[in-house]
């Protein structure tokens, strides 16, 4: 229970913000309060802010109680920078409004949307944000910005510091100010005279000491994050541009930032990246000095120069796609990932030789060889990326995996380098790698850790003091290059900067937040042993999840994100129940376990993509089957298993059900049928009815079937065979009709399993945890298509993708199953003549669809079809779910939330799952249905 001041402040904000987005419980604060840093608070509060107003309010109530703050966006922090042991403000996926100039020059964005969504934007008009961290896709604007983050390009000239336009930010005391607005400015100066009079007293007096000066332009020659951005009080004379630039960077200690107005840079769509492999880790760093040279004297364009050591490789040499030299390398080989962009083909191979011909004096383990294939150099930067995650997968469960984030002067590179690897041995941490951002001396280096032991916490200590003194004293080099200050260097600045320049931070911190409430601990920390306190525990929970880092990586690909939890967010709740349970405190598992499950387990639609962003493949949708599994009661069981064995009076029924609810509609009109079903499933619980609702549907078997040496077998899924037409369809025909008919326009003779209306892949089991009935589904249906088959002489086609997908990971013979797009790439399309209709269409494609890696596939088929496709970018799971868009209709309505935006051109809307194709209706305003209908509208047999 709350108490004191912290009651009087939850009931103040309660008056503006939602009860169900602010959350006081231990579940909730554990799981919303991690970060991705080894680090961990408790907040006692934590609220979902929709927009700035609510963050004011937020912001004056704490101020007049004098309450500490945290502000948190994508929650992708590593050095401690987004936890909080009192008020936690995340700002929600709402928060997302953005303004793109007319000439595409600037681009303004509020704080929840991702790097990556902010490029989506830009991406047409062949531009970007200057930020690139390799955390992009999750981390948002709000977290970029206030961590001055860059990443594989950016470098120093077009970090979020170099490429600020203006910003929109609430200060410590709830004031607003907008830098891009002459009134907003005009205001706060005469609300907030002083604070600006300081900060052009601070900055005169720091230009007046040239000694300090001259320290700072050094440190900022090379990438640095530890402290302020000390850069603005000589860089500008302006005390509203030293302002803003001093935010860049300051981790929500100094101020909130609202809106951030970048200048965008062009992204050159010609790229080529090549992996360089040198005998030992001097050469590579000799070789990355020689491009800096040449790079800074323009005789040569290179973007990005990554070093990866050899136990960098070694970590990444078994992952899928990974050329099987790497195996073969000794103990020294050292890999360079260089790139180079151009606006034009001919200038790429120009700048490619002329990169080739620079390190031609260095001996190379293997050719230099760039490539310009996008799936080949998407492959080479999805691997740097996934470095630091995999690392994380392969160590001891229960132990830390910690990367810091260093820099060097450029002509200090080798030396430095190599000095680090001696102290990795010096404390025992001989499986620690290094890579990163070799352009600009920037490394990180990764080792696992156990904080779970005195004498290890000791070592970490000793190792961390030795790597301090070597990199900030000896090298002159950046403690933080990029990750921020955090908790984590936080008693090491004065060590880098001095006292004088650490002073000139104190007085930053002072000028803007006199109270010392906004985020107190980060940046500014008295306390020298700050680094070791309030270290986060990752207790062993499940072995599908044990390899987490709790990284967030995860989160942008989830549908119930915005809702409830994400994949992180599970695992983190699973592991503090796990940890409860191993020190014997039952009863409070047990009320975690209950507390955990609507949040946990009804709303997680186990569509398992957030597999696809994990670097290490992490599939919670496989931990949310297994906890559903542990859930069923020996009643459940009985019934499932009468179900399976009973399918086609199963699908009867459905039929009955959905004939009924489709003549009730037609009768009474969507008006009333909406009101009815609504009262009822507020009163008793019913599953959600929908006007996209599709009618019951028995299929025709016997039609007419011609005798032809193509042969096919075609098993349309349960619900093609139950599903039909909604009324608010504009097709007359179903999708197995439909499917027949473009398979014999294609010449193809079908072969329908026998015993058909038997048959289910098992996917409505096993989606519910129903182990043993979705296996003896699948068995059957297994032994039908390998007998319709003859054997897997004939392909197979499914209708639905899911379904395949399922088929795929349950089937032991290698009888090959197709699902829409790829048989009709693969066997259909060039047995039509195809016309390409003039209508704009959509394309959505299924959670299995991206699973089995056909998403661009689908494009391709669109495109063949259409002239132009409409991919809408922010849509990933649709969160149906299979029947959860029925039963938790939530899920699908937040997963769809931007469906209609970004579809609104489009006059046809295709996918491949008949259930996904409910909640897509219903969301868009569009009739989506199966490729399969488009296949068929645009082709004809060909003469």
């Amino acid at each position: 229970m709350l108490e004191g001041k912290y009651k009087d402040f939850l009931e103040s904000i309660s008056k503006d913000i939602e009860h169900n987005r602010i959350f006081t419980d231990k579940l909730h604060t554990l799981v919303y309060g991690t970060d991705a840093s080894f680090y961990r608070l408790l907040p006692k509060i934590v609220i979902k802010a929709d927009n700035s107003n609510e963050v004011q309010v937020i912001i004056k109530e704490a101020y007049k109680r004098e309450l500490p703050i945290t502000f948190r966006a994508g929650g992708t922090s590593l050095s401690g920078q987004a936890i909080s042991d009192s008020i936690l403000i995340i700002t929600s996926r709402k928060f997302t409004n953005f303004k793109l100039a007319e000439d595409k020059s600037y681009i303004s964005l509020e704080p929840a949307i991702t790097g990556e969504q902010a490029n989506n934007i830009l991406k047409e008009f062949n531009k970007k944000i200057g930020p690139d961290p390799a955390s992009i896709n999750a981390a948002m604007i709000g977290g970029i910005a206030a961590n001055n983050a860059s990443g594989m390009c950016c470098g120093t000239a077009q970090n979020s510091y170099k490429t600020l336009k203006s910003i929109k930010l609430i200060m410590a005391d709830g004031t607003r100010l907008d830098t891009a607005s002459e009134k907003s400015k005009k205001e706060f100066k005469k609300e907030h005279g002083k604070l600006l009079n300081d900060l052009k007293e601070l900055a005169k007096i720091t230009k007046d000491n040239k000694e300090l000066s001259k320290l700072i332009e050094k440190k900022y020659k090379i990438k640095n994050t530890c402290g302020y951005s000390l850069n603005a009080l000589i860089d500008y004379e302006d005390e509203f541009d030293i302002l803003s630039h001093l935010i860049i960077g300051s981790e929500g200690t100094l101020a909130f930032i609202e809106e951030v107005t970048y200048n965008t840079v062009e992204d050159y769509p010609n790229k080529a990246s090549a992996l360089i492999f040198f005998e030992n880790i001097k050469d590579a760093c000799d070789a990355v000095a020689k491009i800096k040279l040449a790079k800074d004297d323009k005789k040569i364009v290179v973007d990005a120069v990554e070093l990866m050591d050899n136990k960098a490789l070694k970590s990444v040499q078994d992952k899928e796609g990974m050329p099987e030299y790497l195996k073969e390398f000794n103990n020294e080989v050292t890999a360079l990932l260089v790139e180079t962009r151009a606006s034009k083909k001919t200038l790429l191979t120009k700048q490619t030789k002329e990169i080739e011909t620079l390190l031609s004096e260095f001996t190379t383990v293997r050719e230099i060889e760039f490539t310009s294939k996008v799936e080949e150099y998407t492959l080479f930067w999805k691997i740097r990326k996934g470095l630091f995650p995999a690392v994380g997968a392969v160590r001891k469960i229960g132990t830390t995996v910690i990367i810091e984030d260093v820099a060097y002067p450029i002509e200090s590179l080798s030396e430095a380098t190599l000095e680090l690897q001696s102290l990795f041995e010096k404390h025992g941490y001989h499986e620690a790698l290094i890579f990163g951002h070799a352009l600009d001396g920037n490394f990180h280096f990764v080792f696992t850790q156990d904080f779970n032991d005195e004498k290890e916490i000791k070592r970490y200590d000793e190792f961390m003091n030795d790597v301090t003194n070597s990199v900030a004293l000896k090298y002159q080099g950046s403690l933080k290059a990029e990750h921020g200050t955090g908790r984590n260097m936080a008693a090491f600045i004065e060590l880098e900067w001095g006292k004088a320049a650490f002073n000139m931070m104190e007085s930053i911190k002072n000028i803007f937040d006199p109270s010392g409430i906004l985020n107190p601990g980060v940046i500014i920390n008295h306390d020298k042993q700050a680094h070791l306190k309030n270290l986060k525990p990752l207790p062993q929970t499940n072995d599908l999840v044990d390899t987490c880092i709790e990284c967030g990586f995860c989160e942008p690909m989830c549908p119930s994100n915005a809702i409830t939890f994400t994949p992180r967010h599970r695992i983190v709740a699973n592991r503090e129940i796990s940890r409860l349970e191993s020190i014997g405190e039952q009863k409070e598992a047990d009320e975690l376990k209950e507390a955990y499950v609507y949040d946990g387990i009804e709303t997680c639609a186990t569509c398992s993509l957030c597999s696809t962003a994990c670097p290490v493949g992490i599939d919670t949708g496989a931990l949310t089957k297994y906890l559903r599994h542990e859930r069923i009661t020996p009643t459940q069981d009985k019934i499932a298993t009468f179900i399976a064995n009973n399918f086609s009076t199963t699908l009867s029924g459905m039929r009955v059900g959905l004939k009924g609810a489709n003549l009730v509609h037609n009768i009474v009109g969507t008006s009333l049928m909406s009101g009815m079903t609504s009262s009822f499933r507020k009163l008793l619980g019913t599953p959600k009815w929908s006007p996209t609702l599709p009618s019951g549907l028995s299929i025709n078997k016997k039609f007419v079937n011609k005798a032809s040496d193509k042969k096919v077998v075609y098993f349309p899924s349960c619900l093609s065979r139950t599903m039909g037409q909604s009324s608010f369809s504009q097709e007359e025909k179903n999708l197995y009709d439909t499917t027949v008919e473009v398979l014999q326009k294609a010449g193809f003779e079908i072969i329908l399993p026998k015993e058909l209306e038997e048959l289910c892949c098992g996917m409505p089991f096993s989606s519910k945890g129903f182990k043993k009935q979705a296996e003896h589904k699948s068995i059957q249906l297994e032994q039908a298509l390998i007998d319709a088959s003859a054997n897997g002489e004939y392909p197979i086609l499914c209708d639905t993708s899911p379904c395949t997908k399922k088929m795929h990971e349950s089937f032991i013979s290698d009888i090959k199953i197709y699902e829409p797009i790829e048989f009709c790439l693969d066997y259909v399309v060039n047995e039509l003549e195809l016309t390409k209709i003039d209508e704009p269409i959509t394309i959505h494609s299924t959670c299995s669809s991206r699973k089995m890696g056909i998403h661009e596939k689908f494009i391709n088929l669109a495109k063949l079809c259409a002239n132009e496709v409409i991919v809408p970018t922010d849509v990933k799971c649709c969160g149906f779910a299979g029947d959860r868009g029925f039963n938790f209709p939530e899920l699908n309505d937040s997963a769809l939330n931007k469906l209609k935006e970004q579809t609104s051109k489009a006059k046809l809307a295709f996918s491949t799952s008949k259930t996904c194709e409910i909640g897509l209706s219903e969301h868009s305003g569009l009739d989506y249905n199966s490729i399969l209908y488009l296949v068929n509208r645009c082709s004809s047999t060909k003469v």
